[in-house]
């Protein structure tokens, strides 16, 4: 397993996360993840099984990197409060490494949310603060109103199939060391294998490809579909900017997949992958 770094922070993340949206699997797939080097696990109180990850990885709690995120309609200073001290107390742990704004609310004054979420670095129970879902404008905004930690993270849709951010928001998370970490990267599982009651030229083309280098389709889909800047992911952590947490790897293809809905993806740095008995279905907002 590789690991990327997370931001500007030098905090070293695995490059294969698991995602928990839906889950219900019981703690041996979550445990099986671990063990093979997916350290990295993302939860939401919105996802209503925190507990079961907490129960799950009680006993690995030092090994995993553990993020969760507040829901955007608790995002008053004691609402973000009280949402961290449920989700310590679900997830059982004291910490959070990665505490996250799952979606802007333009009804709340971002200061007085970032003011709750620093409150919360400050007494030790949150590591790093990341937003989800968050367009540029709304990433500036946020990170205006931050008085001394940065935010590490944003948590957007990204596949194949979804590049909007490339326009711009991408570029402002690379130039300002935000790392993007890619939910439904295999865009609900439509990129993992071909339809056989909707055929799609597209989808043809990327099935062909996967045969000829020997690979699945979601390894294909989830490879840089262009070079990357050649400063972005380097065994040596040089880059100038940081790592995607996008589902995947720039340099080689990775390990063939297991069980997953999600297993790489379109640019390079971290897979959310989407554990065995998820549906893969479901709203934008993950």
């Amino acid at each position: 397993m590789d690991y990327k770094e997370l931001g500007n922070t030098g905090e070293m993340v695995s490059e294969i996360g698991l995602g928990t949206w839906k889950y219900r699997g019981g703690a041996d797939p979550l445990l099986r993840g671990v063990a093979l080097g997916a350290t990295f696990i993302d939860g939401a109180e919105m996802y209503r099984n925190e507990d079961e990850v907490g129960q799950a990885i009680q006993e690995l709690r030092q090994q995993v990197f553990l993020a969760t995120k507040v829901l955007g309609s608790h995002l008053r200073y004691d609402q973000v409060m009280r949402a961290a001290e449920q989700s310590l107390q679900r997830l059982k742990t004291d910490w959070i490494d990665l505490y996250q704004i799952h979606y802007p609310n333009s009804s709340v004054p971002i200061a007085e949310t970032m003011r709750a979420m620093e409150a919360l670095v400050d007494a030790g129970t949150v590591r790093y603060i990341g937003v989800s879902n968050f367009s540029t404008s709304e990433l500036r905004a946020a990170q205006a109103a931050m008085a001394h930690n940065p935010i590490v993270s944003n948590q957007v849709l990204y596949s194949l199939k979804a590049r909007r951010i490339e326009e711009e928001l991408l570029p402002y998370c690379q130039e300002n060391h935000i790392t993007i970490i890619a939910f439904t990267p295999l865009a609900d599982g439509s990129l993992a294998a071909a339809s056989r009651f909707l055929p799609d030229r597209r989808m043809k083309a990327l099935e062909q490809v996967a045969t000829q280098v020997n690979r699945t389709m979601a390894q294909v889909a989830n490879s840089p579909p262009h070079p990357l800047p050649a400063r972005i992911l380097t065994p040596s952590r040089t880059h100038a900017s940081p790592p995607m947490i996008a589902p995947g790897r720039s340099s080689n293809w990775p390990t063939a997949p297991g069980p997953w809905c999600s297993t790489i993806s379109p640019v390079s740095g971290m897979l959310l992958a989407t554990l065995p008995s998820t549906d893969c279905s479901g709203p934008r907002i993950k």
